[in-house]
């Protein structure tokens, strides 16, 4: 699929009615963080973006890898993996999504396409990070769903 053909399909996504209030369908944004496959709910995210420049800045912050700048705003942007749990190298810093609720930008591995999954294929998570409290099935494949809200909160409270 390329790049346009995968803008449309989410901005498309964001123009009808959501069906995920009915408790019929959950759209998720199918990632990769740390090479595992993960989702992301997408009424939780403002957009998804691809080679955005970001521009390192001063921070206490490991997971902080700069600002970039989005829809005219300046946007602080985290390594997702980092926050998440993940250890090791940053992200090859491609893919980026915005969260709905704040203007914060998270850097995740690779983009692998929009979900669409029944209510009842999502369970809730075992173990895991605490931004981690849900798995959805796809097929034959479990996909963490990380919860932007809690790594959003778990960020303002480590700068207060």
């Amino acid at each position: 699929m390329k790049a346009h053909e995968l803008k449309g399909a989410f901005d498309s996504a964001f123009a009808r009615a959501p069906e995920e209030e009915s408790g019929a369908t959950v759209r998720l944004l199918a990632i990769r963080i740390g090479g595992e496959a993960h989702a992301l709910r997408l009424a939780e995210i403002a957009g998804v973006f691809v080679d955005r420049t970001i521009t390192p800045v001063p921070s206490r912050s490991p997971a902080l890898l700069g600002i970039a700048g989005v829809r005219g705003a300046v946007v602080p942007v985290f390594d997702l993996g980092a926050l998440v749990g993940y250890e090791g190298a940053a992200p090859r810093v491609r893919w980026l999504v915005i969260a709905a609720r704040e203007r914060v930008g998270f850097a995740f591995d690779a983009f692998e396409g929009h979900l669409a999954v029944a209510a009842t294929a999502i369970v809730r998570a075992r173990e895991g990070s605490s931004h981690v409290r849900e798995v959805a099935r796809s097929g034959d494949q479990l996909r963490p769903i990380v919860l932007l809200e809690s790594v959003i909160a778990a960020l303002g409270r480590k700068e207060a």
